[in-house]
């Protein structure tokens, strides 16, 4: 079984030098390197950062116009035959947006760059959501339906907006579909991570991947995960209804107890993040640039505005008009990073384990979960059964958000894939190569004890080769988002007519206007 894996770790070796190479890109010349701030940023964090800006000037700070109406669309009630309501497609994209980054990239962001990272983490967030309102807004004017379903996302309106060149479509989502397939693993290690935590927690030693409770785990993943993905999208809905809201609010609820335990530390919180900004502590590396890069870049790929993953979501929606889902999705970027992130930056900077003398914090920080949950533990007052509680209730809620980003990569696999076929065969083929092949790869590889550190490699080669398609696709088709901006203002809540801004639509044509008035 070792000599298997370590072939098919082989087989993607090449990957490592390219993704490191266009992430970094150019950053890894010192030329560009040496230049001051600018010399800390990638193309692709420049792209994402410089188009999330473009954006937000574009279309008028519509984060901030629109605010209210994003929530005001959340809480309408509305009777939907065709595809999902407007809160359950939010909730879907929250399931893969609030994943096991929340925890783990915000606390890498703050051991690396410190608490400064969190401040500029906020401003990623807050321009990031105007670029989640365009791409949102574009998967809504180009989805199609199929049946009593709607399908569409970044894959659909790349083609559309690239001269509707079919090979572009295609291309696009055999490469998304292979970067969903090799991400898949990476969050079955972080449920079994998670599960193994709660493990050592309550029986006092750390248990080993080869005792009967990991075969356990890893049966009820793969069972759970198959009924689920199997039962489709309406499916996976129903799920998400229940499990995302629970799950986001009982980390909100543990997390703000433990605040409100630490009262005393919440100005010493907010002063180490504006300060730590622009003056990052030495132990930090005193480096204002990397507080700045990390914080970004953690934003960034956390709320997944502008690498166009989330619009799969986007696109289910019955909406009356694009441009109310494009709210709906800029409010999902706020609640993920100035939220829920913004909690694990106060957990690591409130615990300054680095503080702490009996803590070898060069050896620690490389542990970013183990960082985390230490940060947990010196919250809590004393030792006993609170400690206990909110510990197991933190894992318990790392472990959702890792399940429900699982659950998420296949459902958007199954929307994806629509662009190709949407024969009944083809979808159940994307479903069980993901649910009975990938996901059953990434629990072997940890009963096995070992990381395919290159297939990960893999995944992040595509996440980047998607960044550099998607913002310049964004740039294209702005016009297109600003004309149905202009339409949502100015049309008194009529249905979206896409004729009305000179875009055909079989799904927002005049007819279905009309059936729908």
């Amino acid at each position: 079984m070792t000599h298997l894996f370590d072939m098919v770790n082989q087989l993607f070796a090449g990957a490592v030098p390219v993704a490191d190479f266009l992430w970094d890109f150019p950053t890894n010349f010192e030329w560009y390197a040496n230049i001051p701030i600018l010399g800390n940023f990638s193309v692709a964090i420049l792209l994402l950062l410089g188009g999330s800006l473009y954006f937000t000037i574009k279309f008028g700070f519509v984060q901030v116009k629109e605010f209210k109406t994003s929530i005001k669309m959340l809480t309408q009630k509305k009777e939907t035959t065709v595809g999902t309501s407007q809160l359950a497609a939010f909730l879907i994209s929250m399931g893969g947006r609030v994943g096991a980054g929340n925890i783990v990239g915000v606390t890498g962001a703050v051991t690396i760059g410190g608490p400064g990272a969190i401040f500029w983490m906020w401003i990623s967030a807050f321009m990031g959501m105007a670029t989640a309102f365009g791409e949102a807004t574009l998967a809504q004017i180009f989805k199609e339906k199929k049946g009593s379903e709607y399908v569409g996302g970044f894959t659909f309106y790349i083609q559309k907006i690239w001269k509707n060149k079919v090979w572009i479509g295609t291309g696009m989502c055999i490469l998304y579909l292979l970067y969903n397939m090799l991400s898949i693993p990476v969050h079955t290690f972080h449920v079994f991570t998670a599960a193994s935590s709660i493990a050592n927690e309550m029986t006092g030693r750390t248990t080993e991947v080869t005792e009967p409770l990991y075969y356990v785990i890893a049966i009820a993943i793969v069972a759970i995960i198959a009924i689920i993905t199997f039962g489709g999208i309406k499916s996976v809905v129903k799920f998400s209804d229940k499990v995302v809201p629970v799950m986001a609010m009982g980390y909100i609820v543990i997390v703000g107890l433990l605040i409100i335990l630490n009262l005393n530390k919440v100005p010493a919180f907010f002063s180490a993040v504006f300060v730590g900004a622009f003056k990052p502590q030495a132990v930090f590396g005193g480096a204002f640039g990397t507080a700045l890069a990390q914080g970004l870049k953690r934003g960034l790929l956390s709320n997944e505005a502008g690498m166009g993953t989330s619009t799969q979501a986007a696109s289910i929606a019955d909406a009356n008009h694009p441009c109310e889902q494009g709210f709906v999705q800029a409010l999902g970027v706020f609640v993920d990073t100035i939220v829920i992130c913004s909690l694990a930056g106060f957990v690591v900077t409130a615990g300054a384990i680095w503080e702490n003398p009996g803590v070898d914090w060069e050896t620690m920080k490389l542990d970013k979960i183990g960082t985390f949950l230490t940060s947990i533990k010196a919250l809590v007052p004393g030792e006993g059964a609170l400690d206990t509680v909110v510990f197991i209730f933190v894992v318990v809620a790392f472990g959702l958000f890792a399940f429900t980003t699982l659950l998420c990569d296949l459902t958007y696999t199954e929307i994806a894939a629509n662009k190709i076929s949407k024969s009944k065969g083809f979808i159940f083929f994307s479903r069980a190569i993901g649910a009975l092949f990938f996901v059953p790869l990434g629990t072997i590889t940890v009963l096995a004890g070992l990381q395919l550190d290159n297939l990960w490699y893999v995944s992040d080669l595509i996440n980047v080769i998607l960044i550099f398609i998607n913002i310049p696709t964004l740039i294209v088709g702005r016009n297109i988002v600003m004309k149905a901006y202009r339409d949502y203002k100015t049309g008194g809540g009529k249905r979206f007519v896409a004729a009305d801004i000179g875009i055909e639509s079989e799904v927002w044509s005049k007819e279905k206007s009309n059936k729908t008035a």
